[in-house]
């Protein structure tokens, strides 16, 4: 029992936590009344008009006969357990992280990341996930001291037919019980984690999966059953007896119980002038029919749950298959992102706030889908644009490869190292395919031909750009300081005016002189072109 004074913050109906429940069970399961376990079972006898009652009645208040068919749908429909199941799982295959922003003290960042490692957590938070199917999945907190700190030392889950939707706006979840048969009792705070998922939009109770996959069930079922009675007549050959116009009524008997007993026994014996005949029959049309019709059924269970088919169905090929994987991987990031959500709102809001006073910011509880890296895409695109100057961090690479750095002694991969020549060994001769043709020029003057060409002018043009700065800077010296003050576009022509009389461009004037001395002699020279070295 947990009797230490709790620090006051309210949930989002508005409530503060009591230190009289945080310690003991609330929604306890009872034998005989509203949170009974056992009991129920909505199944049987099952159909149309039925099932249009207990939807209706669900969304009227009362859904105990809706969780119940939810259920058993889980364990007769198998191909919906099995969907379900894949989405589930999706979710609990990620493990959570812990997000906070600077100004959250690193205290309580250890601590929250300290109570999701338990492994009590992590059972907890796969029990939520069944909220998919029926709209809504319940995990009590009993909460208790230790290692100095008020947490939860143990996550009870309950059934989602202990509680009901307040009969107002049918949005807030109450505990069933007998002292309130109509609302419920209202749920204490810090002591519920209760997920519902918004798979679409309406009222909490009419979003689980299980509510339209519930005409799939009914119509696979009786679909299953006729083609059970249907490969029940068919498959065993149809017996005719035939009696002659004498036969006694004894006789008749007789030819009968031959008829049924060959198709168990498979033996019989009859009166002479009695005879009974196999009919040959052709059933194969039932696959057609009957396993048509359960097979659409169930790809409509698939988009239904998973988003697609391809996946799930046979008939498709890899790559289709793996367009529509993410399709699902949106539906798993949906699913994380809801159900990390729903954790901080209810588990590491109360725990913080309880043990470190209410804050402006939390932590957050978060479940990071990462989606599949294109290896073959990003390899190249990399040997594409390194090549041109694209500069690319090894340790990204790494990262979105699924590599580690390679520590110190470790055996190394690398590209494969021509092995020199043996000493004193003459080099292999060339073969004919690789010897040079006779009537090219040799290598050398190859790549003379190769090479940039210049003349007298181009290194005329060189030589001046290549120190155009220190004859330019005397010409300009103190020309942006007399402008920065020009308050006018008139009286910085003056300026510009007066600077340029009193320039003195006879260094540059020299330089142009030269280069325009040199061209003129390459010109009259005839100077060939030659490569610069």
């Amino acid at each position: 029992m947990v009797k230490a004074a709790i620090v006051r913050f309210q949930d989002r109906w508005g409530r503060s936590p009591e230190a009289s429940t945080l310690g003991s069970e609330f929604a306890t399961p009872q034998e005989w009344g509203p949170r009974r376990v056992i009991g129920d079972a909505v199944v049987s006898g099952l159909g149309p008009e039925r099932l249009a009652g207990i939807l209706r009645q669900s969304a009227d208040g009362d859904a105990r006969a809706y969780l119940t068919l939810a259920m058993e749908m889980e364990e007769r429909y198998l191909h919906y357990a099995s969907q379900l199941q894949t989405r589930r799982l999706a979710i609990e295959g990620i493990a959570v992280t812990i997000e906070h922003d600077e100004a959250v003290p690193a205290r309580i960042v250890d601590a929250v990341n300290d109570l999701v490692e338990d492994p009590d957590f992590e059972e907890m938070a796969g029990t939520l996930t069944d909220a998919i199917g029926k709209g809504y999945a319940v995990s009590e907190i009993i909460w208790d001291y230790q290692r100095g700190m008020l947490r939860p030392v143990d996550f009870r889950w309950r059934d989602q037919r202990f509680f009901q939707y307040d009969e107002a706006t049918r949005t807030e979840l109450r505990l069933r019980d007998d002292a309130d048969p109509r609302n419920g009792l209202a749920l204490p705070a810090a002591k519920f984690i209760v997920h519902e998922p918004r798979t679409r939009m309406g009222l909490p109770i009419r979003r689980g999966m299980a509510r339209p996959a519930a005409w799939a069930f009914l119509i696979q079922s009786f679909a299953l059953k006729d083609w059970a009675s249907f490969a029940e007549i068919y498959g065993v050959p149809l017996r005719i007896g035939k009696f002659g116009p004498n036969a006694s009524d004894a006789d008749k008997r007789i030819l009968l119980h031959a008829v049924r007993a060959i198709a168990n026994d498979a033996a019989a014996i009859i009166p002479a002038g009695m005879e009974f005949e196999f009919a040959k029959v052709e059933g194969q049309h039932g696959a057609a029919v009957f396993g048509g019709l359960i097979d659409y059924v169930d790809k409509q269970v698939s988009k239904l749950v998973l988003g697609q088919t391809m996946t799930s169905d046979n008939g498709s090929s890899r790559a289709q298959a793996e367009v529509h994987n993410d399709v699902r991987l949106d539906l798993q990031a949906a699913d994380g992102k809801q159900l990390g959500q729903t954790i901080t709102r209810d588990l590491v809001v109360p725990f913080v706030a309880m043990n470190f006073g209410p804050q402006e910011i939390y932590p957050r509880a978060t479940y990071q889908v990462a989606a599949p890296e294109d290896l073959e895409g990003l390899k190249s695109y990399v040997t594409a644009l390194v090549p041109l100057g694209l500069k690319v961090s090894q340790r990204e690479m790494r990262e979105r490869g699924g590599l580690s750095e390679p520590e110190d002694g470790e055996e190394l991969l690398a590209a494969p190292i021509a092995k020199p020549e043996e000493p004193g060994k003459a080099p292999a001769a060339p073969t004919t395919k690789n010897a040079p043709n006779k009537s090219e020029p040799p290598p050398a003057t190859l790549a003379a031909r190769a090479a940039p060409r210049t003349d007298a002018i181009d290194r005329a043009v060189d030589e001046i750009l290549g120190d155009w700065e220190p004859l330019i800077a005397p010409m300009i010296a103190g020309l942006e300081a007399k402008l920065s003050v020009a308050a006018d576009e008139a009286e910085a022509r003056a300026i510009l005016t007066a600077h340029l009389s009193a320039m003195d461009p006879s260094a540059l004037a020299e330089k142009l002189t030269q280069a325009v001395f040199a061209a003129r002699l390459a010109g009259e020279a005839d100077e060939p072109l030659t490569s610069e070295a």
